[in-house]
C-alpha cells in the first residue's frame, strides 16, 4: 500500500519560516503544520505567510490542532468550551489546506481523577460537537493516543478506539512514537487498518524523545512493514530538525515497503 511521508516539528512553532522549505529539499512530500505560535491558522499574518509559503514549494499539507492549555476532558465547563472552539476554529481555517487534522485528547485532573466516567462522557461531547463541525467542512478530526502519563486519556488502542467509535467526522491518529512509550507498539499494529493518520518518531521507551528513526528501541524493520501492509496515506515523521528528519527519511524508505 502507498504511505507518503510528511514532516512536522513542534519544536519550530515559534521559528520563522524560512525553514520550511528545506522539508522538500530533504524528499518529504509534506508539511504537517503545528497550529500554534507562528503557526496559529486562523492569525491572518500566520495564514498569509503560510500561503506564501506554500506557493513557493510543491508540498501538501495535513494539520496538528493545538493543544497546549487546553483540556477536552475537563470538569472546568469555561475551559471545556474553550478547548472546543479552539480546534473547531482550527479545522475550519485548516479545511482550506487538507482534509486530515490530529487532535488531542483531554487528561485526568485532579478532580476529574474522583469522577472518571464523567470526565470520559465529556471527551465523547466534545468528540461530537468537534465531530459535526469537521463534517461541515469536508475534515476528518483524527484523535491521538498519548505518551505514557497516567493522567491522559487514550494511551492504549481500546480506549481511542472505544472513544471514537460511531462518531461521525471524528478518526484516529496513530503515534507510534507515542506508543512506545507505554510498551504498545505492537498493539497499536494489530489495530493499524483503522488508522486515518500516522505520526512516527522514535524514544527509548520512557519519555516522548521525538528521536530520528532508528535512533529508539522501536523495530522498525518490523513496524514499517506492518504499516506499509495495512495502511494507505500520510506517515507524519516529527522530529526535532530537518536534519534529523533527513536520517528519518532514510529508516522510513527502507522500512515502510
Amino acid at each position: 500500500m502507498s504511505i507518503t511521508p510528511y514532516f512536522s516539528s513542534s519544536a519550530k512553532v515559534w521559528d520563522d519560516i524560512a525553514w520550511v522549505p528545506a522539508i522538500e529539499e530533504a524528499g518529504y512530500a509534506g508539511w504537517e503544520i503545528v497550529s500554534d505560535g507562528n503557526y496559529r491558522l486562523e492569525n491572518p499574518a500566520c495564514m498569509a505567510r503560510i500561503g506564501e509559503m506554500l506557493a513557493s514549494t510543491s508540498l501538501k499539507v495535513s494539520v496538528h490542532a493545538p493543544y497546549g492549555d487546553l483540556n477536552l476532558a475537563t470538569l472546568n465547563d469555561p475551559i471545556w468550551r474553550e478547548s472546543i472552539r479552539q480546534i473547531c476554529t482550527c479545522i475550519e481555517y485548516a479545511s482550506k489546506l487538507t482534509d486530515r487534522v490530529t487532535i488531542h485528547p483531554g487528561y485526568l485532573s485532579p478532580v476529574g481523577k474522583l469522577m472518571p466516567q464523567k470526565v470520559w462522557n465529556l471527551q465523547k461531547e466534545a468528540l461530537r460537537q468537534i465531530g459535526k463541525c469537521a463534517v461541515e467542512h469536508n475534515v476528518t478530526a483524527c484523535l491521538e493516543n498519548m505518551i505514557g502519563v497516567k493522567e491522559f486519556l487514550c494511551r492504549v488502542p481500546d480506549e481511542l478506539i472505544g472513544m471514537t467509535e460511531g462518531i461521525e467526522g471524528i478518526g484516529m491518529t496513530f503515534d507510534f512514537g507515542h506508543a512506545n512509550t507505554v510498551g504498545k507498539v505492537q498493539d497499536f499494529l494489530v489495530h493499524v487498518a483503522k488508522a486515518k493518520h500516522i505520526h512516527i518518531h522514535d524514544n527509548n521507551g520512557l519519555s516522548d524523545e521525538h528521536l530520528a528513526l532508528g535512533e529508539g528501541t522501536i523495530d522498525w524493520d518490523h513496524a514499517g512493514k506492518a504499516i506499509a501492509v495495512n495502511y494507505h496515506g500520510i506517515a507524519v515523521v516529527e522530529g526535532r530538525s530537518v536534519e534529523e528528519g533527513k536520517k528519518s527519511l532514510a529508516v522510513f524508505r527502507k522500512c515502510f515497503v
